[in-house]
């Protein structure tokens, strides 16, 4: 396993605790009547104790309430004016109104253990959230990222249960004797789903790494309520440049966004980056994107892939309907290996 997951590797051999145990032993006032700016000083607060408490990664105590339970109090606050991602729609989720992403309650689409992410990963527990804030013309979940009404709605107990379950290798059939190395929360995309997240792991017990595989278009705000509850950030790294980020996933600020969420990645937990070559956007986005990483996350670990391919929408944009090419492939992993980075 690569040295740059030196802390996951503890975890999955019992030497360290996952990061969400650690928040669930810090123990918090209760803060049910608390107005959320009250809340979110109090959660300032606190995050000393749990940077403390993953240091040392002493034994594990749940307490009640707990540092959790508290991120999870605000995660519930902010959807009444949700401000999860960078869109900042500013609906009441809670009350039936739908944002950009038109994500209400939670409905996941499914939920397996994966063996086609990174090797370090698999097995991997995969939970795919229906519903996506960015509008990728060349999607390939649009059957799941362009429909938040598909999958089907669980209790944060029940997919607790079934984390439980699949961590212990009872969720399997026998004769795979498999069990889930993490939990791996997608989608979709899993930003909408923040407080649903919060809450499921506020039932489990169990010490499996938690991964956040996500798009990264999140708020300073949301990043801050994963601080101390995500062990590896699964990231993607799209493009290098606004212009075609909102020219193919429909956002602004694209770089000024995500690149920031990177770095507060980077110091929050262990990152793995993804970039996907796109055709002919191995000069605009592939070399640029591979740079800001040498010199701005040069620990992270850095996957590039070459599984383009021209579904959703991409046949009506002009040069988004191929697959790319052998060149332009191997130029992204020359240029990343001149770049010293640590490929998997």
């Amino acid at each position: 396993m690569p040295p740059g997951l030196a802390r996951y590797r503890q975890i999955l051999n019992g030497k360290s605790s996952a990061r969400y145990l650690h928040c669930r032993s810090v123990q918090v006032d209760d803060h049910i009547q608390l107005s959320l700016d009250e809340k979110v000083r109090l959660h300032y607060d606190m995050m000393s104790d749990l940077q403390k408490r993953i240091e040392t990664d002493g034994d594990v105590q749940i307490k009640r309430p707990n540092l959790l339970d508290l991120k999870l109090s605000i995660a519930k606050d902010m959807i009444r004016s949700c401000r999860f991602c960078e869109h900042r729609c500013g609906v009441d989720r809670a009350s039936g109104k739908k944002g950009r992403c038109g994500v209400l309650g939670p409905r996941i689409s499914s939920a397996f253990l994966h063996m086609g992410e990174e090797d370090v990963l698999v097995p991997s527990l995969t939970v795919f959230f229906s519903g996506c804030n960015l509008r990728c013309i060349y999607c390939q979940n649009h059957d799941i990222s362009t429909d938040p009404y598909s999958g089907s709605e669980i209790e944060p107990r029940k997919m607790a249960d079934i984390i439980e379950q699949m961590a212990s290798g009872d969720g399997q059939r026998r004769r795979f004797s498999m069990k889930a190395k993490n939990v791996n929360w997608v989608g979709g995309e899993p930003t909408p789903d923040l407080h649903f997240i919060l809450e499921t792991l506020c039932h489990c017990s169990t010490n499996i790494p938690q991964v956040w595989n996500s798009n990264m278009y999140l708020t300073e705000e949301a990043m801050r309520l994963l601080d101390g509850v995500v062990d590896v950030y699964l990231t993607d790294l799209k493009y290098g440049n606004d212009e075609c980020g909102k020219r193919l996933s429909m956002v602004d600020r694209y770089m000024e966004v995500v690149t920031r969420n990177h770095l507060i990645a980077y110091s929050q937990a262990e990152v793995i980056v993804r970039h996907l070559v796109l055709p002919g956007h191995v000069d605009c986005c592939t070399l640029p994107a591979l740079e800001w990483i040498k010199d701005n996350i040069p620990g992270a670990l850095v996957n590039i892939m070459a599984q383009y391919r021209p579904m959703y929408l991409a046949s009506s944009f002009p040069g988004m309907d191929r697959y790319i090419t052998s060149d332009e492939f191997d130029r992204a992993v020359q240029h990343a290996r001149g770049l010293d980075l640590d490929l998997i």
